[in-house]
């Protein structure tokens, strides 16, 4: 018989090549497939809330697994698949739910994190950490860009394209609040879902706004257009962090 497992899990991104299984093995879903295998024995699929790019960190990813129910108490596997893991990658919390439960589809929304570094100088334990801009930020004119993706919209023009097309391009932007702390700016993103580079799409935009290369109008206008946004104007990966996963 299974039960299923409820996983929270936290990396530093700039050791894995993202979230989703590849064939080198190198990435958060193989390392933590291979640990449960080395526990049990048994190969078994991990499922994530969302699949984070090569760089992404995550402070609370979710996933989800189904295990033998004889095997271990979830306080076991806790500290069973940490000692297999490596240290760049930690299980912080193990339960059971119901069957019924999905890290994916039972998840109600997200909360991202994007850092930036606008000093002249990126201190050695924010390399991989922040966006080195280089430069001031205007905090005022950043919070009245930002105010106009917060809302229903289709994102679509702030996406990037994976590959394949989505169904439903419209998303909820609940909130998104700019913070800064002397050189050090965390920008907070709570939406009921986010496309594929959308976050990091947005700070550019906003960036770009800050340093009057986009004006507002401009940032409106795309926010209107239907196509894929350019993935030239994206942010860099290692800025972004999952914060937390909503059910």
């Amino acid at each position: 018989m299974l039960q299923r497992l409820k996983l929270i899990v936290a990396y530093d991104g700039s050791h894995f090549a993202g979230w989703q299984s590849q064939k080198h093995g190198n990435t958060v879903q193989d390392h933590l497939e291979r640990a449960f295998k080395k526990i049990s024995g048994t190969a078994v699929r991990v499922h994530g809330a969302g699949r984070t790019d090569t760089g992404v960190h995550a402070l609370a990813q979710c996933a989800h697994v189904d295990v033998e129910t004889e095997r271990l108490t979830p306080s076991r596997w806790l500290a069973a698949l940490n000692a297999s893991l490596p240290p760049q990658l930690r299980v912080t919390r193990c339960q059971r739910v119901n069957s019924d439960f999905h890290a994916r589809f039972s998840a109600t929304g997200k909360v991202y994190r994007y850092r930036i570094w606008s000093g002249p100088v990126l201190p050695p334990l924010e390399y991989g950490r922040a966006w080195h801009v280089h430069r001031d930020l205007d905090l005022i004119r950043m919070r009245s860009a930002a105010a106009n993706f917060v809302g229903r919209h289709d994102f679509v023009a702030f996406a990037a394209n994976r590959g394949h097309s989505e169904n439903d391009t419209t998303r909820i932007l609940n909130r998104l609040v700019i913070r800064r702390t002397g050189f050090l700016w965390a920008l907070e993103f709570d939406g009921d879902g986010f496309l594929y580079k959308m976050v990091r799409l947005m700070v550019g935009a906003l960036v770009n706004c800050s340093f009057g290369k986009l004006t507002i109008a401009e940032l409106v206008s795309r926010l209107h257009k239907k196509s894929t946004g350019n993935t030239r104007l994206a942010a860099p990966a290692e800025g972004l962090y999952l914060v937390r996963v909503r059910y």
